[in-house]
Order: structure tokens, then sequence, then C-alpha cells
């Protein structure tokens, strides 16, 4: 296993940390305790020495589960990484009463890193205002939790203006070799770098789809022209930890030959061991999986703001994604409810919102016809009933 350093701690992570949004689970759904349990020892046992979690994730259950991994001793090897859901604070007292929640369900005295979950531009302003920055010190202080960062599902200019608004340890995006300029992206990440903090990465993989050996044939052929083979999910991984910017990369464990797959990648993903060959070819995959999207949107922003709030980019994003890697319906309209339907943010920025005022095609370098395009977003992601599921979901409600 290899290390990187946290700039403002000195704390040497393993370059994989192990996700726990996505823990094996049985036929009804509910956490496989003893698989999962024995699969983050294992990979504590290989050297991953940071392990994320959340309250949402499993509907409340991945706190409790990751609590139970780390008895027997493993505690003391590892740092827990643990998130406000800034969704569901509407006062200070919210806050306190989350966190002692949180300890009470991992059974740890401290939570080493502690995010503000799935912040953008607006969840932060509200979240600021209600005092969160003196809860996250007094915290610090009483001992509850020992780093301070957040988690980041919005625009760029907004990533980069939390990261100027406190001096945060380090913070989580997505960040892979499509998201370059969607989200945080490369300047989000360099920014951060710049200012010591770690960055610590989510969704290396697309949720799973860059991994997959059945690629399209098209991007199968590019990779296939590679001096030295390797496998979609090694080019992926081993491009972000090619940045010596990035901290850690977090991965879903569930399946035992994953795991191992990543181990193995993790003991030689050195930074800057790519060759300008190897980044070129990655860099064409790339611009085959954009010409292979049902939107040919790159996510710079330029569209933005929308005046009727549409997340433009957000919504291709989702879209796209969905349909280029045949990923099952429901499972785009879900993630749509939670990032675009105002599950997480508290305002609703879906595609149906377009008035089709036309101050977007002016903007976009694509000259995507976004109203129409966006139309075809909300008949395909927007479905009644759907939105109260996700909100559910996000409150850690194990009924839905």
């Amino acid at each position: 296993m290899l290390y990187r350093k946290v700039p403002k701690n000195g704390d040497e992570l393993s370059i994989l940390g192990f996700g726990a949004m996505r823990l094996p689970v049985n036929e009804d759904q509910s956490i496989n305790e003893e698989k999962a349990i024995e699969q983050m020892r294992r990979a504590i046992d290989a050297g991953v020495n940071y392990l994320d979690t959340a309250w949402p994730y499993h509907g409340g259950m991945s706190e409790i589960v990751l609590g139970k991994a780390l008895k027997d001793g493993y505690r003391e090897k590892v740092k827990i990484a643990d998130k406000l859901p800034v969704w569901l604070c509407k006062s200070r007292e919210d806050m306190d009463a989350i966190l002692d929640k949180q300890l009470a369900k991992l059974d740890v005295d401290c939570i080493d890193y502690y995010l503000l979950h799935a912040l953008e531009g607006e969840a932060w302003d509200r979240i600021e205002a209600l005092g969160v920055i003196d809860f996250l010190e007094d915290a610090k202080a009483a001992g509850k939790i020992a780093n301070i960062g957040f988690s980041f599902h919005g625009a760029n200019e907004d990533f980069s203006r939390i990261v100027d608004a406190y001096d945060w340890t380090f913070c989580q995006i997505q960040y892979n070799f499509l998201d370059t300029e969607n989200q945080a992206g490369t300047a989000g990440l360099k920014h951060a770098a710049s200012k010591d903090i770690a960055v610590i990465i989510m969704e290396p993989l697309r949720g799973g789809n860059l991994s997959r050996p059945e690629a399209p044939p098209q991007v199968a052929a590019l990779w296939d022209t590679a001096e030295t083979k390797r496998a979609p999910v090694e080019w992926a991984l081993r491009w972000v930890w090619n940045a010596p910017e990035v901290t850690v990369v977090l991965s879903g464990m569930n399946v035992d030959e994953h795991i191992d797959q990543n181990l193995a990648i993790a003991a030689e993903a050195e930074a800057d061991s790519l060759t300008d060959g190897e980044l070129e070819l990655i860099s064409k995959v790339a611009d085959k999986y954009i010409e292979l999207m049902p939107v040919g949107c790159t996510g710079c922003q330029y569209c933005m703001p929308c005046p009727a709030g549409v997340n433009i980019p957000g919504c291709f994003e989702l879209y796209n994604t969905g349909n280029m890697f045949e990923e099952p319906q429901q499972v785009t309209q879900f993630r749509y409810a939670a990032f675009s339907g105002g599950a997480i943010s508290g305002k609703p920025r879906k595609a149906s919102q377009c008035v089709e005022c036309g101050q977007c095609v002016e903007h976009c370098p694509q000259h995507i016809d976004i109203p129409e395009r966006l139309k075809e977003v909300a008949e395909y992601c927007e479905v009644d009933g759907i939105d109260d599921a996700a909100k559910n979901f996000l409150k850690g409600d194990q009924s839905h």
C-alpha cells in the first residue's frame, strides 16, 4: 500500500480508502454484516487506513456496521471519516444532536475526519448562516472531531469560494477522467491543493461505470492500442492517482475480487507515473465517451447561472451517465431526485423548470439546443413520488 501525507496534520493516509456506501447486502437489501466486516478488516490488514461513511448510507446502518468492524483492535489502525447531513440541520442544536448520534452509532469518542456533506453554493450559505463553523470548532475543542472538511457537489465557482471561506484540513470531490471540468474539476483540485488542503476523491470510476470490463466497442478499441495492457479499472484509478494533488481515492468495495484488484493497483500507482503517451490515450478515451453521450455537454458552466434555477450541467451529467452506461432508469431517476430535485440543497433545480428563455443557448460553446434537450431530461428523469423517496433516504430512514 502506498501512502500520501495530509499537509496540515502530517497524517499518512493510504491512497486507497474504503467507502462504506455500497457494502454487501442480503436479499432484503439489509447489510450483510458478517461479510461487510470481513471485507473491511481484510482491507485494513492490507494497509487501508481511511474508512468513509455517512448518515444516510444504507438507511442509516452504515455507521453502525463500520463501528462493529472497528472492534477487536481495528479502531487504532484507521482514521474514520463521517459527515454532517447539512440538509437535516435547521439549527445549531440539530448539528450537535446529529454528531452525538453518529458518535454513538460508531461507538467511538472521536471522528477523525468530519465533513459537511454534499455542499453546493446555496447549501453552504444556509448552513454557514446557522453557525456551522462555530459548531465544528466547538466539536473539535471538545475532542468529538479531529479534522474539519467538506464534500462537494456543485459548480466550480462555489467550490472555490467555499475553499477560501475557512481553514479546512481536507475536502472531498468527485473526480475522474470524464469529470475534469464538472463540479470542482481539475481547477478545483489544484486550488484546494494550493492551500495545503488534502483532497479525497469520490466517484473515481463514475459509480463503477468506468471500470466495466465490457467497455463500449469504440472505447475498448482505444484501450487495445496501449503498449502496456491494463484493465479499464486500472487505467481509471491510475489516472486519478497520477495527480500528486490527490491524497486518497475512495472505492465502494463489496466484491472480494474487486478489493484484491484495487489493493494491487494501490501498491503501485505512484504520482506522475503515467507516460505522456498514456495520458494522451486516456484523453482520447474521455473524448470518445463524450462523443457517445446523448448530450455533448462538457460541464464548462458557460450556461450558468440559469434564470429559472435549473442546474443545467448537473441535469445533463445525470442523464448522460444513465444512458451512456445503460444503468437502470430508476437508478438515474433516484440520483436525479437527490441532486436536482432539491433533496440535498433544499431547492429544486430540475430540467422541467426551464422557461425557454434562450439565454443558455447564446453562451453554449457546444451549440447545444439546451431547452429542447432539457425536455428529454425531464421526460427521462422526473417521476412522481421519487423526490420524497430520495428525501427519506437522505434522512437515513431504514424503511425506504
